[in-house]
């Protein structure tokens, strides 16, 4: 693959405690996403990210890190890595790996140097501040978990800044000694051969250095957090994140082909945002959280988030998630008791027919739902303190099903760190193997022909949205034009074609003349002109 590999590629995500357990103690690890590569490259997809797998007391399961430079022990050892890297290289795929420098865990060493006292060496190396005259935190910021983003820490005799749990203090991002520590971490991974990284939290890597307080929300919407009343002004998307990134670009660029997409997971949702974020001299590419926090897709939404990004990032490049280990599975969240096989693979063809690179979450390609999980068995701190308002991230990272007649689905010989839900197993991977038309295989026809046509990887877009119920993508790229059809409804649907010699490439559509005839959740990717087809 060229230096632009990412440039329309899909990455699948790994979720390394629910993939695949080799070890028997119910948590997966490396070396069970190894022995699997074979079956990630068989879909298609063009690399690997693999969440955080770092030294952790897992609080937050891995994003409190304890260690950037090594392995925790439940999944492995550096040894482990290397061979999977190995592996997945020999194997066509590219290997992505979380990079989290927003926080750390409060059990660093760094943290337990920078709060031994106000004088030494890494005093500040994270974010520090008095207290008000009267004992109360510094100012009025709300954590994005639950409750405060100040905790008072008796050694230092001052509050310390999380934007997330308590036990994941804020990095100081403002001093360029800190920059020179995590530039480090990258160059490490860097070293062993990793392919880019995944950046956490770029939203919340810096915060206002006069603290002032942050203005009341004035926008609608549910309001379950007290971190959801605030205009988050002074502690998200802050200007002074950009020389950061600049100076993380430059490490990447003595590196050749490697690659780095930032989760902007601010409320500021739009081009504006993130187009500071995305260009030459800082990311390659950027996702953000529009459609894990949208509402169900109508037309109109789609050509909202494919507007507000061309408006915003100029030559910049997207990358669209449905899915991922931070919100409700799509085919749950937006499908609701309609989330069957249709409405799985109908939102495969719609991630992988937009305009940009992709993120695959594991099990999406399986059309797995959310999965239930009894209260008695949560263990995510922000699904514990918000039960029973939200569905949760638990639902989401419960291991993937591999072989439906074995217990706990083939990903472990014990009981699984979460339960597995007995849907899941009936959708196993070695079930939808042998079914032709299984979502599974889908997925595979799709990227393929993803991979096939240059359209779909690089071309540009048109989006028409006339209809509140059928959304058309035109993808073209030279002489090669596509057209990407999609019933976002339960009712059948008809769709006049627009002028031209069309040919069915994917989906369960029928075509009358000049007329489309969509099932419901129904979709056609069609290509003009006679250079080939292939049914999916």
């Amino acid at each position: 693959m060229s230096a632009t590999w990412w440039r329309g590629g899909v990455v699948y995500q790994i979720y390394p405690r629910s993939f695949q357990d080799t070890n028997g103690d119910g948590i997966g690890d490396l070396p069970g996403i190894t022995q699997r590569l074979p079956y990630v490259a068989s879909l298609g997809v063009d690399a690997i990210w693999i969440s955080p797998f770092f030294p952790s007391p897992m609080r937050d399961f891995g994003y409190d890190v304890a260690g950037f430079c090594d392995v925790d022990p439940i999944f492995g050892d550096l040894s482990d890595f290397d061979e999977l890297v190995r592996a997945a290289h020999a194997l066509g795929l590219k290997v992505v790996i979380d990079q989290v420098y927003s926080h750390t865990s409060d059990q660093h060493p760094w943290f337990a140097e920078s709060r031994s006292s106000r004088d030494n060496e890494k005093a500040d190396w994270y974010v520090w501040a008095d207290p008000k005259p009267d004992g109360a935190p510094p100012n009025n910021w709300q954590s994005v978990f639950v409750g405060s983003a100040w905790t008072w820490d008796a050694r230092r005799g001052q509050y310390y800044l999380h934007n997330f749990l308590t036990e994941q203090p804020d990095l100081n991002l403002l001093n360029p000694r800190v920059h020179e520590a995590l530039l480090d971490v990258a160059r490490f991974w860097l070293d062993r051969g990793v392919d880019g990284f995944r950046v956490d939290a770029v939203s919340h890597f810096v915060h206002d250095p006069l603290l002032r307080d942050n203005p009341p929300s004035t926008k609608p919407g549910s309001r379950s957090r007290p971190f959801d009343f605030q205009e988050h002004r002074y502690t998200v998307d802050r200007p002074e994140t950009l020389a950061f990134l600049e100076r993380l670009r430059r490490v990447l660029n003595q590196y050749p082909g490697r690659f780095a997409l930032g989760e902007l997971g601010g409320p500021g949702v739009g081009g504006s945002e993130e187009g500071r974020y995305v260009s030459p001299t800082r990311l390659h590419s950027a996702y953000n959280f529009f459609f894990l926090r949208s509402a169900a897709p109508t037309p109109l939404l789609i050509q909202q988030a494919c507007a507000e990004w061309e408006s915003g990032h100029g030559d910049g490049w997207p990358t669209w998630v449905f899915s991922n280990h931070d919100a409700p599975r799509v085919v749950t969240r937006w499908g609701g008791e309609a989330g069957d096989r249709r409405y799985a693979e109908l939102m495969l063809a719609l991630l992988f027919a937009l305009r940009g690179s992709v993120c695959l979450y594991q099990g999406e390609e399986l059309g797995l739902p959310q999965a239930d999980v009894p209260f008695e068995r949560l263990v995510d701190p922000e699904a514990i303190a918000n039960w029973p308002l939200t569905l949760g991230r638990d639902g989401a990272r419960t291991p993937l099903p591999w072989t439906a007649a074995e217990s706990n689905g083939g990903f472990t010989t014990t009981e699984p760190w979460l339960p597995i839900d007995p849907r899941h197993v009936a959708m196993a991977v070695d079930r939808q193997e042998v079914e032709p038309d299984s979502s599974l295989n889908v997925t595979r026809r799709l990227l393929g022909l993803r991979r096939r046509f240059a359209a779909l990887r690089h071309g540009d877009l048109r989006v028409t949205a006339d209809d509140p119920s059928v959304l058309l993508l035109e993808r073209s790229i030279h002489a090669e034009r596509l057209l990407c059809v999609f019933n976002l409804t339960a009712d059948s649907r008809q769709q006049r074609l627009p002028p031209g010699d069309w040919q069915a490439l994917a989906g369960q559509t029928r075509a009358d003349g000049g007329t489309l005839h969509l099932p419901p959740y129904g979709y056609a990717w069609l290509i003009c002109g006679s250079s080939g087809s292939a049914q999916a």
